[in-house]
């Protein structure tokens, strides 16, 4: 049986709200948009939708992985909505948001894995916001490259993909995801031009030796923005915390990181990977 360890006082998270949180919150609702603020239980939620700015997610709620560290809903995922490009780019309107990010849950159960949908979202956000810049969190598509380019050929100006661990880790809590896959898939994103950007969990067990390889890793397939966060057991299905990582050790990784040469780095215990998205354009 897993020991829980007790959260410390520097992952105590102060929540707040004010009219940007109130009108962000109407906005989602009210257009039964689905984020992954709530979805993942982000713990930014108050501070970035009281800023005005949210992480949508895009093709439903009801994903077809079961990742043991994410708290999305797990099963066979209803249609796509076809409206959904449209109502994502006119809420993104309503918001008046400078920079957006999109995120989706994994559709192994389309025949192109939900990449149509990718690329007719981001045309809507750019045809209704011209002056929007874009950054989408994709899945790896299994990772069939020519679904990568349906959202490539889209023109997001950021195109992200986690990691969410090291190596060793990335089998035991990602459910079909592989480690090489998705260095294949964050390679070819960087070679067609475009900022490619991943993130990842720390306190599932990994060593720092162990994350300066994955640095390695990425920056050798052309990956320039990381970010790094406290994995935090969102409910008792999911894997449990292994340790809670001090906020000078992610001081460290991120002047590692800058050392090593990736262009920005974001890490702290409560960094995502959508966390002050609008820097890294």
């Amino acid at each position: 049986m897993a020991v829980h360890i007790k959260k410390p006082d520097w992952l105590k998270i102060r929540l707040r709200g004010n009219e940007h949180f109130t009108e962000t919150k109407r906005i989602v609702e009210s257009h039964c948009l689905h984020t992954i603020c709530t979805s993942g239980r982000c713990p930014n939620m108050g501070e970035c939708w009281s800023r005005g700015t949210a992480t949508f997610m895009i093709g439903g709620d009801i994903c077809t992985r079961s990742c043991r560290f994410c708290n999305t809903l797990t099963g066979k995922p209803l249609p796509l909505n076809p409206k959904e490009p449209e109502e994502v780019a006119e809420s993104i309107r309503l918001m008046g948001l400078k920079h957006a990010v999109v995120t989706s849950v994994d559709r192994d159960d389309l025949p192109d894995l939900g990449a149509s949908h990718w690329a007719a979202t981001i045309r809507a956000i750019k045809r209704i916001n011209p002056a929007t810049t874009l950054e989408v969190l994709i899945p790896d598509f299994q990772g069939r490259l020519e679904w990568v380019d349906e959202v490539i050929e889209a023109a997001p100006e950021i195109i992200s993909h986690n990691m969410e661990t090291v190596r060793r880790i990335s089998p035991e809590v990602r459910s079909a995801a592989k480690y090489e896959t998705s260095l294949a898939v964050l390679q070819h994103i960087a070679q067609r031009g475009i900022t490619a950007k991943t993130g990842i969990m720390v306190g599932l067990g990994e060593t720092e030796a162990e994350v300066y390889e994955l640095m390695d890793d990425v920056l050798a397939v052309g990956v320039s923005v990381l970010t790094i966060g406290q994995y935090l057991q969102p409910s008792r299905k999911n894997i449990p915390v292994a340790a809670y990582i001090h906020p000078d050790q992610f001081e460290i990784y991120r002047l590692k990181g800058l050392e090593k040469g990736f262009k920005h780095v974001e890490s702290a215990p409560l960094v995502r990977s959508s966390y002050h998205a609008e820097k890294h354009v």
